[in-house]
């Protein structure tokens, strides 16, 4: 058993040592042709943080680390008792303000009854002083014509006295009345508004219930979790780490001379240490303005030429979602860039090319 482990290391070793071999003789920067340039990297993508939008206790995590998900796949779940009871109370409060809504339209019709009758009361005061105005008239020609007694005559001027007083409280009724009228029509004004506003805390507390619910924006690898079931979180809280495995690239660094010639969408080709077999094609989207490395100082030409710029490949997205399940990050490779878009791939960039 002991020789067997032995021969089986043994071989391992030496595949391990051709394949390093293989690599290195086909991927020698000295050995690349004119207007391909060379660097190492390791495939990265984009980090999404899946967080809580307000503080609670998470109560359930649904996925694991590594494991593939979805857009729109549920990955955890926030406690959402206080919120369904604030939910409660905000239906509640709507259910109120509209008995309320329904109480102030009555009233407005009773309001609007009462100044009918105000009116009609107005009216009737008014002929009841038309008359007495009449009635004193008359009484005092008969009084300058001693025809009627002084006793009548005051007895009538009394009641047009007492009819134009009449006649001023009828006003005044009518006059409260529709005061009264205006009151019961702010009631409905802010009833309706007060079931405006209890519904805008129940569509807010809707929001708050459906956030809670932490969904994937994307497909994706989870690379973390970052919480446990019952832990309390804060507003802002991350609960998962996942990578977008649509947007994967590789950052490379190149001298200047060869960053100065390279434009956005420059082909490059991507040969990772696993596969050394298979041409992963990609194009530059992105050359930094700040060189890297930089010396201490920087005076002769020789020693500008040392800096290095960032130089990031990106796959295609639509050749990632060919292979979406298949994509991970991390792992190291080469990325070859054609810097003269006359230069010819040398055959082992050619042989295994990935079609997208």
């Amino acid at each position: 058993m002991t020789s067997r482990r032995k021969w089986v290391a043994g071989g391992a070793v030496a595949a391990a040592a051709a394949l390093g071999a293989w690599f290195w003789l086909n991927t020698d920067p000295q050995s690349l042709p004119v207007g391909i340039a060379g660097s190492n990297g390791r495939l990265e993508a984009v980090d999404i943080d899946i967080a809580a939008q307000t503080g609670g206790r998470l109560k359930d995590v649904f996925v694991a680390e590594g494991d593939f998900v979805e857009a729109g796949q549920i990955l955890a779940q926030m406690d959402t008792a206080r919120l369904e009871a604030q939910k409660l109370e905000a239906e509640a409060q709507i259910r109120r303000a509209e008995i309320a809504i329904d109480t102030a339209n009555s009233l407005v019709t009773q309001r609007e009854a009462e100044r009918e009758a105000a009116a009609a009361n107005v009216e009737l005061q008014e002929a009841e002083l038309d008359a007495a105005e009449r009635r004193l008239v008359r009484s005092e020609a008969l009084a300058r014509a001693s025809t009627v007694s002084q006793q009548v005559l005051d007895d009538d001027r009394a009641s047009e006295r007492k009819a134009r007083a009449a006649l001023s409280s009828a006003k005044a009724s009518l006059a409260a009345s529709e005061a009264a009228i205006g009151a019961a029509r702010a009631q409905i004004i802010d009833a309706e508004a007060a079931v405006a506003a209890a519904k805008a805390a129940l569509g807010s507390i809707a929001a708050e219930i459906a956030d809670a619910t932490l969904v994937a924006p994307r497909d994706g690898r989870v690379q973390y979790r970052l919480a446990q079931p019952g832990e309390v979180m804060g507003s802002g809280g991350r609960v998962i780490n996942m990578i977008d495995v649509t947007d994967v690239y590789m950052n490379i660094f190149l001298p200047t001379e060869l960053a100065g010639r390279i434009a956005i969408g420059t082909e490059v080709r991507l040969v990772m240490d696993v596969a050394p077999g298979a041409v992963i094609p990609a194009t530059v989207s992105f050359v930094s303005d700040v060189a890297q490395f930089t010396p201490r100082s920087v005076e002769t030409e020789e020693e500008r030429l040392k800096l290095t710029f960032r130089v990031r490949a990106k796959i295609a997205p639509e050749l990632l979602v060919q292979h979406i399940r298949q994509v991970k990050t991390g792992l190291p490779g080469m990325a070859y860039v054609r810097v003269d878009p006359a230069a010819e791939w040398p055959g082992f960039l050619q042989q295994g090319l990935v079609a997208p």
